[in-house]
């Protein structure tokens, strides 16, 4: 006989159980087979609901990308979950996002590193993510509306580096950024084309090894500044 006191899974937990079981399938691509009991805290703390339109928070806990306006997207919550565990945060991290998009994965590296600079190519969105995640109580997070190619030279070097939007090439001022033993994790390809997330690792000595992990599709990154 079943065990009906069995309580029943929430949206949430029935995500992040999708989430650890594709972490598994892929592990033999990415080296990745599990989540860090640090990014799993993070995931189940943040609400990814209050990320997205009105119209879609139905649909913020399936294991899929979502429109957020001004033809962009937040990412399939997999990937936000793989690429932060890629990045080995740890709470002194400084971090660098390029693409702040509604915040959500700004949300994420933000419950997991000591200081958070993200940056946004359309001004709506870097201004209701400021906003939001000012109003969630985030203090480690600076946002600023300009081309990510450019990074943040005012505020390197950075331990990691994240860059949700795909690029033809990796922006050489990226690299330039990243300290001695930081990660970078960006997805590499033309637009709409087959694209690879890549991880970049910066040696003690300043030798660069990427690898690609995986085949993706992001939206492409942008140079303009709206």
């Amino acid at each position: 006989m079943a065990d009906e006191t069995r309580e029943t899974p929430s949206p949430l937990e029935r995500l992040i159980a999708q989430i650890e079981d594709e972490m598994r399938m892929t592990a033999d691509y990415t080296g990745v087979d599990g989540l860090s009991e640090r990014t799993l805290a993070a995931l189940r703390k943040v609400p990814r609901e209050d990320f997205v339109p009105p119209e879609e928070r139905r649909l913020a806990f399936g294991n899929h990308p979502l429109p957020i306006g001004h033809a962009q997207t937040i990412s399939q919550p997999y990937i936000v979950a793989l690429m932060t565990e890629l990045l080995a945060l740890t709470p002194d991290s400084r971090v660098l996002e390029i693409g702040t998009g509604s915040g959500y994965q700004t949300a994420i590296l933000a419950e997991l590193a000591g200081e958070v600079y993200s940056m946004e190519v359309i001004r709506e969105l870097a201004d209701s993510a400021r906003e939001r995640l000012a109003a969630m109580g985030y203090t480690n997070v600076h946002v600023r509306h300009a081309d990510g190619h450019a990074g943040w030279p005012q505020a390197a070097p950075f331990d990691a580096i994240i860059v949700t939007a795909a690029a033809t090439d990796i922006p050489p001022a990226l690299i330039e950024q990243l300290k001695p033993d930081g990660r970078l994790v960006i997805p590499v390809g033309p637009p709409w084309y087959t694209q690879y997330l890549q991880l970049i690792r910066r040696d003690e000595d300043g030798g660069i090894d990427g690898q690609n992990l995986l085949p993706v599709a992001f939206v492409p990154m942008r140079s303009q500044v709206p």
